[in-house]
């Protein structure tokens, strides 16, 4: 009997509510039933795109040879695990061929290899450019030809620009732009025989704006950028793509070399911390494999301050320089106390 009075009583509240949609303005009782359904349709449609995106990330790299120019920093190993996961034909790239051979070995172990592929390694420093074509010709003897090249390597240094030697702002121009370009060089004729290819570039924000205490640095990364923003509209006629993707700071590049400063202790601290504006290797990794699906020509990883930054440079100069200065005597103003 109670049973049968829940149910009388669940009716009941159902007719009393239909009878208030009845008596309610066509307007609010169309608007009433169509706000849930839109609400589910745009979930759904969300649920849906991403799942699709998420089949279209992992096909875009199985059977494709990746080339890694850092693969023991974190990003690089981040990347050579999802994308050897993904059935990629890995290239992989650094200073150290001891732990080159000990991350092969992990992946190797980690994988079925019946449905992966093993590792080449193949040494390379930007530091040394008159190794650049014995690495280019390594590189293509691997397989033949390449896919995806992922320049994801880099070096960082912070201080005034007076203290900074000519040497080191030779060696910071090698690492981060003459080496990325003069590798570029040498295999892009074998993308344009083949009429196909993606070269992505994981660069600094510092490519698009500049950061006080970074001269050289910032200087070699708008070099960098310009080389491949030029590049992307000279190879566009046979196929290939070129990416850059601009981000703050990715967190545990344990192959970044840097001298710091007291002087950082300013507000540009908030454009370049670690913590909270910094990129995870796995967020980036998740982003590269969304770039090359996507095949987007810029993208930037980076909270809302460092965005405004990059829009306040462009369209109010005036007011970003006065920014920077103040910046710069806070510093100075820190240190002095």
């Amino acid at each position: 009997m109670v049973v049968a009075g829940e149910m009388d009583s669940n009716v009941t509240e159902l007719e009393d509510f239909w009878n208030i949609l009845q008596d309610m303005d066509p307007v609010w009782t169309t608007t009433v039933l169509l706000v849930p359904c839109v609400v589910l349709l745009t979930a759904g449609s969300f649920y849906l795109y991403s799942f699709i995106m998420g089949l279209l990330s992992k096909m875009s790299v199985r059977n494709k040879v990746v080339v890694l120019t850092d693969a023991l920093s974190g990003l690089g190993k981040e990347c050579a695990g999802v994308f050897h996961r993904g059935g990629a034909r890995l290239i992989l790239c650094g200073k150290n061929w001891e732990k080159l051979e000990e991350l092969a070995d992990e992946l190797a172990s980690a994988s079925d290899p019946t449905v992966t592929f093993p590792s080449k390694l193949v040494l390379l420093d930007f530091g040394d450019m008159d190794s650049m074509p014995e690495v280019t010709s390594e590189i293509l003897e691997c397989y033949g030809c390449l896919d995806v090249l992922i320049f994801n390597s880099g070096m960082k240094v912070k201080a005034p620009a007076q203290s900074v030697s000519l040497e080191m702002d030779k060696l910071l121009m090698d690492n981060n732009y003459f080496g990325p370009a003069t590798l570029a060089k040498g295999l892009l004729p074998s993308m344009i025989s083949r009429r196909t290819g993606h070269l992505l570039l994981v660069s600094s924000i510092q490519g698009r704006i500049s950061v006080p205490f970074r001269t050289a640095y910032a200087a070699s990364k708008h070099a960098v950028q310009a080389f491949f923003d030029c590049l992307r509209a000279e190879v566009e006629e046979y196929g290939i793509s070129v990416s850059t993707i601009n981000t703050t700071f990715i967190s545990g590049s344990a192959s970044s070399s840097s001298s710091s400063t007291e002087a950082s202790r300013s507000i540009w601290s908030l454009l370049y911390t670690k913590k909270p504006l910094g990129v995870s290797p796995d967020e980036a990794a998740t982003e590269i494999v969304r770039t090359l699906s996507s095949r987007r020509k810029e993208v930037v990883v980076a909270p809302s301050l460092p965005k405004a930054a990059l829009y306040a440079r462009s369209f109010f100069p005036d007011l970003f320089f006065a920014v920077v200065a103040a910046g710069v005597k806070s510093a100075a103003a820190a240190e002095n106390m």
